[in-house]
């Protein structure tokens, strides 16, 4: 494998800071950076660095992980397309990210990065990566869904014209409350167990998604920040946010894996949001705003 486990973790890194630094200056505030390491004798040994800024005047919960672990197996979460490689060793790298807006208008995004490398007895190391990006809106506008997919067409255009199409049908399959039969959000791009440009190109791939990130989000927030709104989008976002609570513990392949091999409690769960709440049945009355989420954002469509 020409490309270093290294190379990829330097530039997760690089990503990371310049990911915190354009939420500190779009919010005002500071992240606390909470550097860390595995302790001798845990399943997973490695290191990372968790940034979160709370409270903030733009973002009441806005988290960005790194992380660049090893372990002595493979978690099932990791093999449940590869059995050949179940319980082979192995190392994981990748940043995660989740933003919770303050103002309802302005979405959640969630954005990740990663490569696996198992590292099979006597046979060369597999390499994969996965990751991309979702808006999660809780009042929709139909310009910010178009940007957010234009976004992410453009990042994956030089790598070929069926990458936008299938990872978007991915990333639509994948972020489904399939208990409720619901959308999380309006969606975006998802690749798993990606390798197939070879392991040089995959990587430019998955460093195309990572750049695109800031570029595909901001603007969004620089549209949606200054909105005035009240107690009733507010309660609206909570009861919304109560729905991204469902889909992390329920569905989410990134948490399970990281609770099942033995990761750090803490930086997994950093893609909650503070506060979130649930009701039953309810319903919105038709042609409201928030009715309009069920019927003109959350059901599949092509945005572009």
């Amino acid at each position: 494998m020409a490309l270093r486990p290294q190379a990829v973790g330097d530039w997760l890194r690089g990503l990371q800071a310049r990911i915190v630094e354009a939420v500190e200056s779009a919010d005002g505030g500071r992240a606390v950076r909470d550097a860390w390491q595995k302790s001798p004798g845990e399943p997973l040994q490695g290191e990372g660095l968790t940034c979160i800024l709370e409270g903030g005047e733009l973002f009441e919960r806005a988290g960005c992980g790194f992380s660049q672990v090893s372990g002595p197996r493979l978690p099932p979460s990791a093999t449940q397309h590869r059995p050949e490689l179940a319980g082979a060793p192995f190392e994981a790298m990748g940043v995660s990210l989740v933003f919770h807006p303050r103002n309802p208008f302005v979405p959640t995004v969630h954005m990740n990065v990663r490569m696996i490398a198992a590292l099979p007895a006597g046979a060369e190391p597999v390499c994969w990566f996965g990751g991309g990006m979702d808006l999660t809106p809780y009042y929709g506008f139909e310009e910010d869904a178009v940007h957010f997919h234009r976004s992410c067409r453009d990042a994956l255009a030089p790598f070929g014209d069926d990458k936008y199409p299938r990872f978007k049908a991915w990333c639509d399959d994948y972020f489904c409350l399939k208990h409720r039969g619901e959308q999380r959000g309006i969606g975006g791009i998802f690749f798993d167990d990606f390798s197939e440009l070879g392991v040089e190109r995959s990587f430019g791939m998955l460093q195309a998604v990572g750049d695109a990130f800031l570029p595909a989000y901001l603007p969004i927030v620089a549209r949606r920040r200054a909105l005035p709104w009240g107690s009733r989008e507010r309660d609206f976002q909570l009861y919304r946010r109560g729905r991204y609570v469902e889909f992390n513990l329920v569905w989410d392949r990134g948490t399970h894996f990281g609770l099942q091999s033995g990761g750090r409690t803490e930086s997994i769960l950093l893609s909650m949001p503070p506060q979130a709440s649930w009701a039953y049945r309810r319903e919105e009355a038709p042609g409201t705003p928030e009715a309009r989420l069920y019927t003109d954002f959350l059901p599949r469509r092509e945005w572009l």
